[in-house]
């Protein structure tokens, strides 16, 4: 791929401003901001598992594009439905955090943190580390409570959204951030609510 940049780098420069491999950059320095500086470094997350949050939220949270649709896109046909586990997403859990949490396959549960909580159903898997929890996007909001907001209003269908950041990646990137989300999970000690995320909400006039 850089072959002919190789051969020659001042015939063949490369799109950067120098032309050259840039380890540092001063164009991106100029910009002055702390969390994104002109040189590759690493700088600690908002959350993760070293983290004194993870005391109070210990299982770090993967939100990945899902299987079943584009998105959010048909997540109400047959073949999203036929992936859910009583109507909830599935959150995958390593065999060893649902045993510390006495919780079993396929069993409904809290999925929180202090943004948020959603209710989910347990997918057990070898395939997935210890400490790290999968909840998969897409699922349609089905908060319990439509006219408010926050970690007591608990959605109902497992949406990955009410427990992850709400800014950008860096001040530069403004990209998703929503990898870096430290979560906690409960079983739930009474019935769950209906999931209804396919019933239009009705509103008062």
């Amino acid at each position: 791929m850089l072959g002919d940049f190789r051969a020659d780098p001042a015939a063949h420069p490369l799109r950067t401003p120098s032309g050259r491999i840039e380890l540092f950059s001063e164009r991106i320095a100029s910009f002055g901001h702390a969390d994104c500086p002109g040189q590759a470094v690493w700088l600690e997350p908002i959350e993760w598992l070293g983290s004194e949050k993870a005391k109070r939220h210990p299982l770090h949270l993967l939100s990945d594009q899902p299987f079943t649709k584009l998105h959010s896109q048909l997540d109400h046909s047959a073949y999203s439905r036929d992936n859910k586990i009583a109507g909830r997403e599935p959150i995958t859990l390593s065999p060893a955090d649902a045993r510390a949490r006495g919780l079993a396959d396929g069993e409904i549960v809290r999925v929180f943190n202090d943004r948020g909580a959603c209710i989910c159903a347990v997918r057990l898997s070898d395939d997935i580390r210890p400490g790290v929890v999968k909840l998969s996007t897409g699922a349609w909001f089905d908060p319990q409570e439509w006219k408010s907001a926050g970690a007591g209003n608990v959605e109902k269908h497992g949406n990955p959204n009410v427990l992850t950041l709400d800014i950008g990646a860096s001040s530069l990137s403004q990209g998703c951030i929503a990898q870096t989300c430290l979560v906690q999970i409960e079983k739930l000690t009474s019935p769950p609510p209906p999931a209804t995320p396919w019933i239009l909400p009705q509103f008062e006039t």
